[in-house]
């Protein structure tokens, strides 16, 4: 029996081999091999939950999570796969100190052997970027650009949110130094209010680009307060007196002259000027120039402002006061005339006209200026009698006081009398 076995041993190997050949030219021809590539094949992290329970933040570097993947195996497995088919995961739990994940590859829905099927992705590893996961509180500020319409201006700002959290990994947060919102007032003539996104700025104010930062809210709301302005001059009033021998000027000057205030249209259509009281300018006992700064604001109508947010509200008032100079004057007989004697009485001229003595004060301009030949005066005989009610007045020597037409900012420093003679008619 064993020489039957082993007889022609070499022609029975020979056969078996060329059936093993047959066997496998019959499979490689019913179903060949082929090779296809996918695209775009898309890495699935699984286990991220281990990063986000150390609070790190993670982000796939470099688009390692998009894999190109070439299979290789029986055409008739091959050629019935499609891109869903394919199956690409990184298990964070297996992040190497690089923070590098290896990526594993299969096929879904094939009941071939996967012995039979080679698959090969590029790139190999998704690349991590992990860091520490912060959370931080920015305060809101908020602004307007543009200019409102001509004769408005803008008055108060305000939003519905102060505060924002933000959060994201240390490295994004960080950069942020503020988180802006506004709103464009072009052309505004009325109050504005708008829901608004938040900016991110860096320190030199830079707009940011933070796709990996959340913020605690979209939006914000915005209000713009819009006012109409005008400008309207300060009115002062002055109390009290200088000391004696001083005199004011009539000079007043106010700095500024005119002040920009804002409201309602309704409510500046009412203001026509800033009253300042006389309290806030007393000039009794004064020996110079006296110099007040005053706050104008406690003195605005209700519901009205200053528009100008660099002036402090704050004026320069000045009264002028100088020196009061006397000056005596020298009027002519001739200069004087006397009215109101009744018909019957005529007065008897002097025999050598005498010249009255008149002394006068005032500014320095104004009596330097005085022309004691330009001046006349008058003695009413008829006003005299009255203040003393006499109703007849008898011939004989009289002093009567003269009245002289001065300049208003002259005042007569002495009374001047001339002395009249009365004389009868008859005795003519």
């Amino acid at each position: 029996m064993k020489k039957r076995i082993f007889r022609n041993w070499g022609l029975k190997l020979a056969s078996i081999l060329l059936a093993c050949i047959l066997w496998l030219l019959v499979t490689k021809l019913g179903d060949p091999q082929d090779r296809r590539v996918f695209l775009n094949i898309p890495v699935t992290l699984v286990n991220t939950e281990l990063l986000d329970s150390q609070n790190k933040f993670y982000e796939v570097l470099d688009n390692t999570d998009k894999v190109r993947v070439s299979i290789r195996g029986p055409k008739s497995v091959v050629e019935d796969l499609k891109q869903s088919d394919i199956i690409a995961e990184a298990d964070v739990s297996k992040l190497t100190d690089i923070n590098t994940i290896a990526i594993n590859f299969s096929i879904l829905n094939t009941d071939t052997n996967m012995d039979s099927i080679e698959i090969d992705g590029s790139p190999e590893v998704v690349k991590l970027n992990v860091e520490d996961k912060v959370h931080e509180w920015i305060r809101v500020q908020h602004r307007t650009i543009g200019e409102p319409a001509e004769g408005y201006m803008v008055g108060s700002t305000s939003v519905d949110q102060t505060m924002i959290e933000v959060t994201g990994p240390v490295s994004s947060v960080e950069k942020i130094k503020s988180a802006i919102v506004e709103i464009d007032v072009t052309g505004a003539a009325s109050n504005l209010s708008a829901n608004v996104e938040a900016t991110f700025y860096d320190q030199e104010g830079n707009i940011l680009e933070l796709p990996n930062v959340t913020k605690s809210v979209s939006y914000i709301r915005m209000s713009v307060e819009v006012l109409a302005v005008k400008t309207v001059p300060v009115e002062l009033n002055i109390m009290g007196n200088p000391a004696n021998g001083y005199l004011r000027t009539g000079l007043v000057t106010c700095d500024p002259a005119t002040v920009t205030i804002a409201g309602t249209p309704a409510v500046l259509a009412e203001v026509k000027k800033i009253t300042i009281p006389e309290e806030m300018l007393d000039i009794s006992g004064a020996e110079g120039n006296v110099v007040n700064t005053i706050n104008i604001r406690p003195y605005l109508p209700d519901y009205v402002r200053l528009a100008d947010s660099s002036f402090d509200g704050r004026i320069k008032a000045t009264v002028y006061i100088e020196p009061k100079m006397e000056k005596t004057l020298f009027i002519p007989y001739e200069s004087i005339d006397v009215v109101g004697l009744s018909e019957e009485l005529l007065i008897e001229e002097p025999e050598t006209a005498p010249a009255y003595e008149l002394r006068v004060s005032g500014l320095e301009a104004a009596v330097a200026s005085l022309d004691q030949n330009a001046i006349r005066g008058t003695a009413d005989i008829a006003a005299w009698m009255r203040e003393r009610r006499m109703e007849e007045l008898e011939p004989g020597i009289y002093q009567i006081p003269v009245t002289f037409s001065l300049p208003d900012n002259i005042t007569m420093e002495s009374q001047v009398y001339m002395q009249i003679t009365i004389i009868e008619t008859e005795d003519l």
